[in-house]
């Protein structure tokens, strides 16, 4: 029995040691600019076919309250692409500061603004140009004074330790091709009892190296989808304690995508974590 479980580990250790060879392998650069390219066209066209599902049909669906999307800009909500709804998890209170990565055209970001009120604030981090106009956009004329959008990369955060009291993210992480650094990023600017919660694509079972290099099913958020025993342990390597975990009702649209979703266990869960 134990020479059965030697050989097992060792072919898993092999299949990891081959993912994490074919993440390296992958061009940042290309699939930065396949990532942008994808979202840009989100915000710009959000009619469009994508291998996801837009807009507030797919909100509703996963769990946002009717009144919650109907207090925030209709045009953010045109172009959500998130894959799971976690606000329920967060617990926001007024006051508190909120930084959402990977926001896109700031739906989630609104959400927050209305739960913080006015006392608190919440600010928006996107690497995509266009996303980013289309979400400040939404602020002309004063609305939602306790919003700011910026640009940047969700590996390295452009802030201060200790900054906020909450971090949020719907679907961005496993775009990024250095998710530990996304993890400790968090854990860095969250202040001490803060709240890491999220919504992310995860897998059953390690995919192949021929999946995790096509970059385009990874801006399609099924490539760069980490596995979840690696991708809990990240989080818990970042110094933040797993708290509260939920499954959300989210599916893929293209059939390369829900092959994907059918031969890996590709799924969207919602997560909570603490800094301590």
């Amino acid at each position: 029995m134990e020479e059965v479980q030697t050989v097992s580990n060792d072919v898993g250790n092999l299949i990891e040691t081959g993912l994490r060879n074919a993440r390296e392998a992958v061009d940042r650069a290309d699939l930065e600019a396949k990532v942008k390219g994808v979202y840009r066209q989100v915000a710009l066209a959000p009619e469009g076919k994508y291998h996801f599902e837009l807009g507030r049909s797919l909100a509703e669906r996963l769990g946002y309250p009717v009144p919650l999307l109907d207090a925030i800009p209709a045009g953010a909500v045109e172009s959500f692409a998130g894959v799971g709804y976690f606000f329920d998890l967060a617990r926001l209170s007024p006051g508190e500061s909120v930084l959402d990565l990977g926001s896109g055209s700031g739906a989630d970001v609104f959400a927050a603004a209305v739960s913080v009120g006015h006392g608190g604030s919440v600010i928006g981090l996107d690497m995509t140009p266009e996303q980013l106009h289309k979400a400040s956009g939404f602020l002309k004329g004063g609305a939602f004074p306790n919003v700011d959008f910026r640009q940047g990369h969700i590996e390295e955060l452009p802030f201060e330790d200790a900054s906020f009291d909450v971090v949020i993210s719907n679907g961005a992480i496993n775009l990024a091709p250095d998710k530990a650094a996304v993890f400790r990023e968090a854990a860095r600017v969250l202040r001490k009892g803060g709240r890491l919660v999220f919504a992310d694509i995860v897998t059953k079972k390690p995919m192949t190296p021929e999946i995790v290099c096509n970059v385009d099913l990874w801006a399609a958020c099924v490539g760069g989808a980490e596995q979840i025993d690696v991708y809990q342990q990240l989080i818990a390597d970042s110094g933040l304690r797993l708290g509260e975990r939920k499954r959300n009702p989210y599916e893929f649209l293209s059939g390369r995508a829900r092959n994907a979703t059918d031969r890996f266990g590709v799924m969207s869960l919602s997560f909570a974590a603490t800094k301590d």
